[in-house]
């Protein structure tokens, strides 16, 4: 069909545009060899805000607050017994992140993870990035000792729902609920 020039807040690439079943689509660079899973440091931290923002806008229970969302980042960062979390990168580009909380279950009777902030640049999404990502936080999961990862979704983001049943997950019966202690 053509190619267009997608700008990006760090980059502009050229992406190859088709259609398919009267849908335009746009084919994501490869995630390639040069991609790389690693724990984030404070210097990630600007990044990291930027791809929360991406999630909290598309979220209907969060909004981008990037004040506090680095806090956030900084006390999981400098933490690691509370949690870690992991960036994918692409060359020196971080494409992605994860994160994980530790917590103890007594219904399982030991180490357990929260699963939070899963997110991947949306020009990378189709090409695995996203898989390689998960796959990586259940692989430091389980060498933390961690029986279950748990985690929270939009309801109504059909395709993080359908992902994540790709990738093993199942629903669960419980509700969530929250108390807000500090609007």
């Amino acid at each position: 069909m053509g190619t267009g020039v997608i700008a990006m807040p760090e980059r502009t690439f050229t992406a190859v545009v088709h259609k398919e079943d009267d849908l335009f689509v746009a084919e994501c660079p490869e995630v390639g060899t040069a991609s790389q899973v690693r724990v984030a440091s404070v210097s990630d931290i600007p990044r990291l805000c930027g791809l929360l923002s991406l999630l909290f806008t598309q979220e209907a229970d969060f909004h981008p607050d990037e004040v506090r969302q680095s806090e956030g980042l900084r006390q999981i960062i400098e933490n690691p017994e509370a949690g870690s979390i992991l960036v994918l990168s692409e060359g020196t580009i971080i494409i992605g992140m994860v994160n994980l909380l530790f917590t103890v279950s007594t219904a399982l009777g030991g180490r357990v993870a929260i699963l939070e902030d899963m997110v991947v640049d949306p020009i990378y999404r189709c090409n695995g990035a996203g898989a390689t990502l998960l796959r990586s936080a259940v692989d430091v999961a389980k060498e933390s000792g961690c029986l279950r990862i748990t985690l929270l979704t939009d309801r109504t983001n059909d395709g993080a729902i359908r992902f994540y049943q790709r990738q093993g997950f199942v629903l669960s019966n419980m509700i969530p609920f929250r108390l807000a202690m500090n609007p």
